[in-house]
């Protein structure tokens, strides 16, 4: 086969149109083979004979898109010094486009020698791994527009790409459970109607189901194991040829973009398949261990691990960072994607051992001109020491508000002393973010997400039940602050149903009313549950599928009005912090106010009593609230909310001094009432039942 020298970048296997340029990165590669496979399994080898600057490269006039591929690297195969190349194992491409195949877990995928300390593993890993796949790169996109839905705008909705329309008998049988499945109408628009403005998608990049997970005869139904860092997971296409998986993500990104829905992937760059000491050789440990992984100081056969996952990403190595930054980049302006959510992102902020909220990694992220037109959020923790940084990452950066989640459930649960700090996180947690000169949207507010209870679940359990999952109940968190509402799982006593149906309404009524940006869970606008599993990362099945002959359609309709009260009203939505002062100079109500159940104002005994687990709020709609698209001011309707997370019954006055206006009941969740309702009679005691919110608007003038 004819070889020409080709170019060191970029990096991956690149077809221009005529033929395909393979170049890839090892430092410690003596000889790196390019190995060809046809459709019947048959390999070609081909050394690939340039290197420039640790980057090997050929090109192959005659390789065209579809053509399966993977690596073989010689080198130094000495485990206790950190260094394992063997070349008996068949290497996926870091920068494989595409990848096709499953692991066929086999003894040949390890690469140590058993019982034999620094001994090759001689036994050939080329019939038990995945190939690389060379892409056609040309596609279509028409008239593709991102939506650039404005942060203060945005409503999340997060989503498995299989499990949310897996079982939608709306979409054709073939095409459920797939990127086609989500680009359906059938999901464009149920999302639309939703109020929903991004769909945030469970891992997308290539990833293995674990060698444990399959000896029980289970999956990695979450994909948090991913090997292939721009290759969308080709379990999620419809069925067609090797490579087809990347036009079927790029449609459904089209379709996303066409219902004005923003596409944002939930990405997993701290740590990768390969695991731990003893776990597979599937690509980076193969191509250069030491380089791609962070190795502990005093015994290299270890790895250090601030994931749980076996392995950590060297965040200290310029090829490390250059992989990730090319990745984030590629689906930005390859694949449309319009953000990102960084998984476990602490891990990703460590230089040395500390988490470095200056670190080179958001050094290079805040000056790239791609990425910083795109939506980042990081998950700020990793299970290290020092890894929970809720609140420290750097302007530009929006994060998941664990003390939102925390806080929230406490509150509605009835927990002493959460007042004080329920009120900072109703109000956008300014005590986190406003310090680093960050807005409100840099809270990802959430009660729920896919590691944990469902909401149903949350109102129905204090326990987890997690058996299925094979590890006898250890795994999934313990505290998951719930409440079972009086009895444990599903029940017939209608009060208790009641209650917790009236306990979801709180929750969701909390999410889309506070200031920050809400994520919602799939399915918890439908009521779906898990049985009480909190931890289902291996469950492929009903237990994580969103069902949709199975729903709460009453709670449905109740989200849907939600989003769009949130929709309507700037008030909900603000773009810039509560100051707590009179908006216009001396004149007018504050843009906020805190009050007791009696009416009048809050004081700090109010706010530290422990027992205090009721309020009124003011929201002032006179205010800046928002701007047009002219950046004009916008001035919005005012609205009092009441809070009542108590055991008991409890009557609200207006406080005196917002008394004399026209009050009308938009919402209260102990009826399920969304919308426009009754006038509130003047001097009229507003009656709250246990455990209920309730929203009165004041229009203003037009």
């Amino acid at each position: 086969m004819e070889l020409w020298p080709g170019k060191a970048f970029p990096l991956g296997a690149h077809f221009d149109g005529s033929g395909t340029n393979f170049s890839i990165v090892s430092e410690i590669a003596e000889r790196v083979e390019l190995c060809l496979f046809d459709t019947e399994g048959v390999e070609k080898r081909i050394i690939l004979p340039e290197v420039t600057g640790n980057v090997w490269h050929g090109y192959l006039p005659d390789v065209k898109p579809g053509q399966l591929y993977g690596y073989r690297v010689h080198g130094p195969f000495q485990p206790t010094g950190g260094a394992r190349c063997n070349p008996n194992k068949l290497l996926v491409d870091p920068y494989a486009l595409a990848i096709d195949g499953r692991i066929d877990w086999n003894p040949a995928l390890y690469d140590e020698h058993p019982g034999q300390v620094d001994a090759p593993n001689p036994v050939d890993s080329a019939p038990y791994v995945p190939r690389s796949v060379v892409v056609n790169p040309f596609f279509n996109w028409d008239s593709d527009r991102a939506p650039n839905t404005a942060w203060h705008k945005t409503v999340i909705y997060e989503a498995h790409p299989k499990g949310f329309s897996i079982l939608n008998e709306k979409i054709p049988e073939k095409l459920r459970g797939t990127y086609a499945g989500l680009a359906h109408p059938a999901s464009t628009s149920y999302l639309k109607d939703l109020g929903v403005t991004a769909i945030e998608l469970m891992p997308v990049h290539h990833f293995v189901h674990d060698h444990r997970l399959a000896d029980l005869g289970l999956r990695n139904y979450w994909g948090y194991n991913s090997i292939g860092y721009f290759a969308p997971h080709d379990e999620y296409a419809p069925a067609g040829p090797p490579g087809s998986q990347v036009q079927s993500f790029k449609e459904m990104v089209r379709a996303m973009h066409a219902a004005g829905i923003e596409v944002i992937l939930d990405v997993v760059y701290n740590h990768t398949a390969e695991g731990g000491k003893g776990g597979p050789t599937l690509s980076f440990r193969g191509l250069d261990n030491e380089t791609y992984y962070r190795l502990a100081e005093h015994d290299k056969q270890r790895y250090v691990d601030f994931t749980g996952c076996g392995n950590t990403m060297n965040m200290r190595q310029p090829f490390v960072l250059q992989l990730i930054m090319d990745s984030l980049r590629y689906w930005v302006e390859e694949m449309h994607v319009d953000g990102f959510r960084f998984d476990l992102a602490s891990a990703l902020a460590r230089e040395l051992h500390d988490v470095d909220r200056l670190s080179v990694f958001f050094n290079i992220i805040q000056q790239d001109p791609v990425l910083q037109r795109v939506k980042l959020i990081a998950e700020p923790w990793d299970i290290g020491e020092g890894g929970y940084q809720v609140g420290n990452f750097p302007p530009g950066w929006s994060e998941w508000n664990g003390k939102y989640r925390d806080t929230t459930r406490d509150f509605w649960r009835g927990t002493d002393r959460t007042l004080a700090e329920f009120a900072y996180r109703f109000t956008g947690s300014s005590d986190l973010y406003e310090s680093s000169s960050r807005r409100p949207h840099a809270s990802i507010n959430f009660v729920t997400s896919h590691d944990g209870f469902t909401l149903r679940d949350l109102v129905s359990y204090n326990e987890k039940h997690n058996l299925a999952n094979g590890e006898d109940g250890r795994d999934g968190d313990a505290h998951n602050r719930s409440w079972n509402c009086g009895h444990e799982g599903e029940t017939r006593d209608s009060e208790i149903i009641s209650l917790r149906k009236r306990q979801q309404r709180n929750f969701l009524s909390t999410l889309l009313l506070s200031q920050g940006v809400p994520m919602i869970l799939a399915g918890d606008e439908l009521g779906r549950g898990q049985g009480g599993n909190n931890n289902p990362y291996c469950q492929d099945n009903e237990i994580s599928w969103v069902n949709w002959a199975k729903q709460d359609a009453e709670l449905h309709a109740f989200v849907s009005g939600l989003t769009a009260l949130r929709a309507e009203h700037p008030v909900f939505r603000r773009r810039r912090w509560f100051e707590g002062r009179s908006i216009r100079g001396n004149e007018g109500h504050p843009d906020i106010g805190w009050f007791r159940p009696s009416g009048t104002r809050m004081n700090e005994d109010d706010w530290r009593a422990s027992y205090a687990k009721a309020l009124g709020v003011f929201l002032n709609g006179d205010g800046i609230a928002s701007t047009d698209k002219r950046g004009a001011e916008v001035v919005d309707d005012s609205f009092y909310v009441i809070f009542n997370a108590g055991s008991e019954a409890l009557e609200f006055s207006l406080p005196e001094e917002l008394a004399g206006r026209a009050w009308q009941c938009v919402l209260n969740t102990e009826t399920g009432h969304v919308g426009s309702g009754q006038d509130l009679k003047p001097a009229t005691a507003i009656f709250a039942c246990s455990r209920s919110l309730q929203v009165y608007r004041c229009r203003r003038a037009r």
